[in-house]
């Protein structure tokens, strides 16, 4: 199955790559597509030879082109290239792995194609979620979660109608124990600093507020279409249990396994049979102990805006997102305090008013208006 791999240079496009190369006969790349990574894109279209290569956001430039043609790649530039070599019919199996509201218009595209999407970005359903699983189920395709707790859920699933609730796990992040009083000062490289997992530095920082469980809460919602009081989220440091199904009878199915991503990846890629991963074994012998704790609303108050975005609908999920976006990326520049994240999002939240999630325009246009919004308020904070 031709595959392409959007977020290429990201971890998980690496993880995937690292995945794909113990099967190479199995798995041949079609293409490999980064923001403006070029150089970093460039040695992976050496290592790897893919058909394509797409710079999303990069302006055409003939002499690098000439660099990747060397490889036997063909180089294409800017955001429309994406949804190319997305939709395009040699293409079986699509990577979204984009992080962020930049990866939607692309991940709908291979959905509206047919394609196999595995889907790593979490923010397509936050902001979509109807729009993207509707896409999929008039395509006749499916959406394979690689989030690492959707894919613990999905392969727990044995009877869709008999489930009571499902559960998300989540590590607590570096801050789980910190005294309340001192998130004020956190820094960057702090909140970048995950106890388990490696991530980007966005994701990192969404998992330090715990807002990156609030949009898997919303994501779960589209995905296994559960109510939101149906989806309960529970701390587990130890992040060995990926995630749990609890059915009717009282059983608690779990999926377990070493906190590596190249296991979802393994699975999503050659559903319903399975691969090896790469990843190490789990040794249940050397477990001291498995924990589980509920979340502090006062030390994550990002979770239950998150589920208030849910239960609110429309285009409330896309104007959290955007606006968590903003004040990530506010944060990391050194512009925003940590506990001002959580601030500005719920501000954001409470300045515009969701609408029905009508179209792609509609969810887009709530998009902009809460980054103006967002950046605004994150600007005067800073006056």
């Amino acid at each position: 199955m031709n595959l392409a791999i959007l977020g290429a240079t990201g971890s998980i496009g690496s993880s995937t790559l690292d995945v794909v190369s113990r099967h190479r006969d199995r798995y041949p790349l079609f293409a490999l597509t980064a923001n403006g990574s070029a150089e970093p894109l460039l040695e992976l279209c050496r290592v790897h030879q893919p058909a394509y290569a797409v710079l999303s956001g990069a302006r055409p430039d003939l002499e690098l082109a000439k660099k990747f043609k060397r490889c036997g790649t063909e180089l294409l530039f800017g955001p429309q290239a994406l949804e190319q070599v997305a939709t395009d019919s040699r293409c079986d199996v699509v990577m979204a792995a984009i992080v962020g509201a930049a990866g939607l218009a692309s991940t709908l595209a291979a959905a509206r194609a047919g394609k196999r999407v595995l889907l790593a970005n979490k923010e397509a359903l936050v902001m979509a979620g109807p729009l993207l699983t509707r896409a999929a189920r008039d395509a006749g395709t499916r959406l394979l979660p690689v989030d690492s707790e959707h894919n613990a859920v999905f392969q727990c699933l044995s009877d869709a109608k008999s489930v009571r609730r499902i559960v998300l796990t989540a590590s607590g992040g570096p801050f789980r124990a910190a005294p309340v009083e001192s998130l004020d000062a956190v820094t960057p490289a702090q909140a970048c600093a995950h106890p388990n997992w490696v991530m980007g530095r966005k994701i990192s920082v969404d998992s330090a507020t715990m807002m990156n469980k609030g949009l898997e809460v919303i994501e779960a919602r589209w995905l296994f279409e559960v109510a939101p009081r149906a989806i309960d989220v529970v701390i587990h440091p130890q992040s060995i249990i990926h995630s749990l199904v609890e059915y009717v009878d009282g059983s608690l199915i779990a999926q377990l396994s070493t906190p590596d991503m190249r296991v979802p990846i393994a699975y999503a890629l050659a559903w319903p049979e399975r691969i090896a991963s790469g990843a190490p074994r789990l040794d249940l012998a050397a477990l001291k102990s498995l924990s589980f704790e509920p979340p502090d609303e006062r030390r994550f108050p990002c979770l239950p805006l998150a589920y208030a975005a849910l239960e609110q609908g429309g285009t409330a999920p896309a104007l959290l997102n955007a606006a968590n976006e903003v004040a990530v990326d506010a944060f990391l520049a050194g512009r925003l305090r940590f506990t001002g994240i959580a601030s500005v999002i719920e501000q954001t939240l409470d300045k515009l008013a969701a609408s029905p999630a009508a179209d792609l325009d509609t969810i887009l246009a709530a998009d902009a208006a809460a980054r103006r919004a967002a950046a605004a308020l994150v600007l005067a904070r800073a006056a």
